[in-house]
């Protein structure tokens, strides 16, 4: 195509955008611009871009050569996927499967790609992510029939499970000196490792090998093994116990992950885990002291509003039941929650409550009776009641909920509140959870609070603490990304103080550094937050005195690379957040 026409087609590629015209003619009514923020937060790449797939071709798509099929799969899936879908059904993105794409033709797709839209489409071309041959490849990838990733089933599991310390030789006692409630386990994203600091004397008891970029950590309901999953689906369990904490079992559960959980009913302590996988879509039910994988459930099936089949259901966040032996699994396509009853694991019982799509991270109330999951794309937030079985609420809240956990206080005018930041713009949203004593305030934004700006991924608080802090870590300014806001529980109204974090840290080169995911120590008077830096820059964990808000001590270690998420040991374990 000759400039003359590129440009053409680009002038007439806006007057469509501007006229409200998208990819995949979706209403005007789906479509929302894509802030910087969200858009770092969808680009984190899938693991599945180096896995082995079938890949037909399809007659009606334009010729490419098997290193061309090669670039554009690995381009799709560390680019594209976490918006579009595995199978390019459409997730946060538009579906991008050929017979919305062949119509289109190679040349509008290459402006698409270049330029973006307002719909929210990154400038991939423009902005330097991509030069015109990937873009030339893209486009006419997108044309062809999607590969097909493998299943991951019991045969594949068991060939990836190892027992390294079965528990008849694991200590009968705890055989180290560290107080291990205190201890935390800081992801090494870019390593596979996590590292267990001693929350005391701040010095890294060990590092520790596990899954790529592990997404989270949880404590068992004893509080002996950690487990933690990584964006692979390789599970780890360390046994807090030995006089060096480390690995004693392992398992892959899928091709992709983001969860992991274990049993908290009374009577069921220890006793299973279950992990959530994003590919294939389906949950592991496992004997929570060796992994070995019991029970395998697909979560394919129909979405609520719409009641139509989805391929590639993602399970996002899962949590443990104190009200029944439970686990709280939650669908994001389908926006199903499902309350698996583990039991009988060989009789699985299911509860299944519809609440709304795009279901991703969420936390207990106070009284561990409400779970409070994010909707992100409805910008809802569902309340389920875990005593009864059944979905309380569905509330209104800013846009593109983000909340971690959330956090919990006592609100002086409004009672007990849950509270979610947003990737999409600066709010914070307090919404009331005592619907006994509290009736009048409960299941509504009691108050909206302003923060520093969109980019928020955690936010946290501490039943021994007055302040709410707030990271922003995926917002575009460095003066709000390397920050925290922190509010006054008792005068919210004032507004938020700022943290400098980074330049607490002292670090002399760190590149784009962010400062993200407040966690408080078991005694609630310390807040630990990540430095994250580039993988060959310097990072830092700084920690704040929670009483005065001032720098304590900032920890720094060659190990400590790119340390992001981190979770304290009782605080995961009894769900204080």
């Amino acid at each position: 195509m000759s400039k003359r026409a590129f440009r053409a087609t680009v002038l007439a590629f806006a007057a469509a955008a501007a006229a409200g015209f998208s990819l995949a003619q979706a209403p005007k009514t789906d479509a929302h611009p894509v802030t910087p923020a969200e858009q770092n937060y969808q680009a984190g790449g899938s693991p599945l871009a180096s896995e082995p797939m079938y890949q037909s071709t399809n007659p009606k798509a334009p010729p490419m050569t098997q290193a061309e099929f090669d670039l554009g799969r690995k381009v799709y899936f560390e680019r594209c996927a976490g918006c579009h879908g595995v199978l390019r059904k459409g997730a946060t993105g538009k579906p991008l499967t050929p017979d919305l794409t062949l119509g289109k033709g190679t040349d509008y797709l290459k402006v698409f790609i270049a330029y973006g839209s307002p719909a929210g489409m990154p400038n991939w071309l423009t902005s330097g992510e991509m030069d015109d041959k990937t873009v030339d490849v893209m486009a006419r990838y997108i044309q062809q029939d999607p590969p097909q990733p493998p299943e991951f089933g019991m045969e594949q599991m068991k060939a990836t499970w190892k027992v390294i310390v079965p528990p008849a030789d694991r200590p009968k006692k705890k055989m180290n000196a560290y107080n291990i409630e205190n201890i935390f386990s800081t992801t090494l994203r870019d390593t596979g490792e996590v590292a267990l600091i001693d929350g005391d004397s701040k010095k890294i008891i060990n590092i520790v090998k596990t899954g790529y970029a592990v997404h989270i950590s949880r404590t068992s309901a004893s509080g002996r093994y950690l487990y933690v999953i990584g964006r692979d689906a390789k599970i780890n369990m360390i046994d807090l116990w030995m006089p060096r904490p480390d690995n004693v079992a392992e398992l892959r559960v899928g091709l992709e992950a983001r969860s992991v959980e274990t049993s908290k009913y009374k009577g069921y302590e220890d006793r299973i885990a279950i992990a959530g996988a994003y590919w294939p879509p389906q949950y592991v039910i496992m004997k929570g002291d060796t992994l070995e994988p019991l029970k395998i459930v697909g979560t394919r099936g129909m979405t609520v509003d719409k009641q139509e089949y989805h391929p590639e259901p993602r399970v996002a966040s899962i949590v443990a039941s104190h009200f029944k032996p439970e686990f709280v699994v939650n669908v994001k396509e389908t926006g199903k929650t499902l309350l698996v009853d583990y039991s009988n694991v060989d009789a699985l019982k299911v509860t299944e409550i519809g609440t709304a799509r795009f279901l991703h991270d969420g936390g207990l109330d106070s009284s561990k009776r409400y779970f409070m999951v994010a909707a992100n794309q409805s910008n809802k937030i569902a309340a389920v009641d875990l005593k009864d079985g059944k979905l309380a609420s569905l509330i209104e809240v800013g846009k593109i909920p983000h909340p971690g956990r959330g956090a919990n206080f006592v609100h002086p005018k409004y009672g007990p509140v849950w509270s979610t930041g947003h990737l999409g713009d600066e709010t914070i949203s307090l919404i009331g959870t005592d619907p006994h004593k509290n009736k009048a305030n409960a299941w509504k934004v009691v108050q909206t609070l302003k923060g520093q700006g969109g980019g928020s991924l955690f936010l946290k608080t501490h039943p021994k603490s007055r302040h709410l802090y707030v990271d922003t870590p995926l917002n575009p300014e460095p003066k709000i990304s390397q920050t925290l806001a922190v509010f006054d529980i008792d005068a919210l109204d004032k507004g938020y103080q700022v943290l400098p974090i980074a330049e607490w840290a002292g670090i002399k080169d760190g590149g784009a550094m962010r400062a993200l995911q407040p966690e408080y120590n078991k005694a609630g008077d310390e807040v630990w937050v990540s430095v994250w830096s580039a993988k060959d820059k310097q990072s830092a964990i700084v920690v704040i005195d929670d009483k005065t808000l001032k720098l304590k001590t900032v920890i720094k270690d060659p190990r400590l690379i790119t340390p992001t998420g981190h979770f304290n040991v009782h605080n995961t374990q009894h769900d204080v957040y």
